[in-house]
């Protein structure tokens, strides 16, 4: 009897253990304001029409799904080419609503938002961005977006 009370706990402790390692990893605090600032750093790096300044928002390891390419760009020089051609419409963001969602080390930004591109054209779209708390900062780890399928 003793013997199986005993590997009760045992195996009880181990099922807690994980949830336990888990509450002591060190999250670093965030808002949703902060979270949504982001986006305004993105977009802010939109305006310089650099590529290589939009890029550095996203983690090395990031997913690019872009609203107006067909191909998703899962790396540094894809990401880059990607946004060569995007910059030269000279597009600019606005967030129409959005709902964020906060972890640890972890944010997800969802929503929609407008481009106004330089002739004067808007593209509504949606957006799903993830982020995580990488070195110190926070990174694009996913990026999606896509046109509003409805006028």
């Amino acid at each position: 009897m003793r013997i199986m009370i005993a590997a009760t706990l045992i195996l009880g402790l181990a099922q807690i253990q994980p949830v336990a390692a888990a509450e002591t990893a060190k999250c670093a605090p965030v808002s949703e304001k902060e979270i949504a600032k982001l986006f305004d750093r993105w977009n802010t790096s939109l305006a310089t029409l650099k590529p290589e300044a939009v890029v550095k928002n996203y983690s090395e390891n990031s997913v690019l799904l872009a609203t107006l390419a067909n191909k998703p760009r899962l790396t540094h020089a894809e990401r880059l080419e990607y946004f060569e051609h995007f910059l030269e419409k000279k597009p600019r963001g606005h967030i129409d609503s959005r709902d964020i969602k906060i972890g640890c080390n972890w944010a997800v930004d969802v929503g929609t938002y407008t481009f106004t591109l330089k002739d004067g054209s808007k593209v509504p779209a949606r957006y799903t961005y993830t982020y995580e708390f990488e070195n110190g900062q926070w990174l694009i780890t996913s990026h999606h977006s896509s046109m509003m399928p409805e006028k």
